[in-house]
């Protein structure tokens, strides 16, 4: 793993949960519908975090499986889901039997996968024309006050990959494994208090992972930012908008 997930993921998995958003109900509709998500299935949450969408899946009537590296973060599954079978893994390493699983998704975590590795695993553990979803929410910074808040954090990023680059799709176009993905973005807001939206910068793993002064000192950002823009400012509550983007694709026959 990369050491911003591995140690920063771990020491803000509190921060993840209070911070980070769940996914629209549409957007979760269809995914269940392109995955065949229902009572008989059997659906991998690789990478599930703390399992925000693990419990939304829970809600198709499948039977769902999660599979979290970071042993704070599957605590936090274990606790809140216990009808959840939750395991130590990587994508890179799926501890689960060849054919097992009739979907897999992946929710904020594909572009830290070595995808290559990972594409082959998932086509082990899925079942013969199985489906793979990924999910991302990201900030929308399109919006002014948005657009400042990743001023504060991206130069802190270092060689922490990003999903926006675009860069994890290249595995998907040198397998031969998966079909076309395919694609759907919904627009939606999170709402948070000011604190809230201070743990949602502190969940990030690579301002996690920096020494106290210097997160201390960009989290200091964020809240001057909160008290000083006039979208936010004087606010109890604070809509924080994000674009929900949703891939899918169908194993193929090797």
């Amino acid at each position: 793993m990369h050491r911003s997930a591995s140690q920063g993921f771990a020491q803000a998995s509190e921060a993840y949960e209070q911070g980070r958003p769940g996914y629209p109900p549409e957007t979760v509709a269809r995914l269940a519908r392109e995955l065949e998500l229902r009572p008989g299935r059997v659906v991998l949450d690789l990478a599930a975090g703390t399992g925000k969408l693990t419990a939304l899946l829970a809600g198709t009537g499948a039977e769902v499986v999660a599979v979290e590296p970071v042993a704070e973060m599957r605590a936090v599954i274990e606790r809140a889901l216990p009808g959840v079978a939750a395991y130590a893994g990587t994508a890179e390493e799926i501890p689960l039997e060849t054919n097992g699983v009739d979907a897999v998704t992946v929710a904020q975590a594909f572009h830290w996968f070595r995808g290559d590795e990972a594409l082959a695993e998932i086509h082990r553990v899925l079942r013969p024309g199985g489906r793979l979803g990924l999910v991302w929410n990201i900030r929308d910074s399109s919006v002014a006050w948005v657009a400042r808040l990743s001023e504060i954090i991206e130069p802190h990023r270092g060689d922490a990959p990003a999903v926006r680059t675009g860069a994890w799709r290249e595995a998907f176009e040198r397998t031969a494994r998966f079909g076309p993905l395919r694609q759907v973005q919904v627009s939606h807001v999170h709402r948070l208090t000011p604190d809230g939206v201070v743990a949602r910068v502190a969940s990030v793993s690579f301002v996690a992972t920096l020494p106290q002064a210097e997160r201390e000192g960009v989290l200091a950002k964020v809240r001057d930012l909160l008290a000083t823009d006039p979208v936010t400012r004087g606010r109890d509550e604070i809509e924080l908008p994000y674009r929900a983007d949703l891939f899918w694709t169908g194993s193929l026959v090797d």
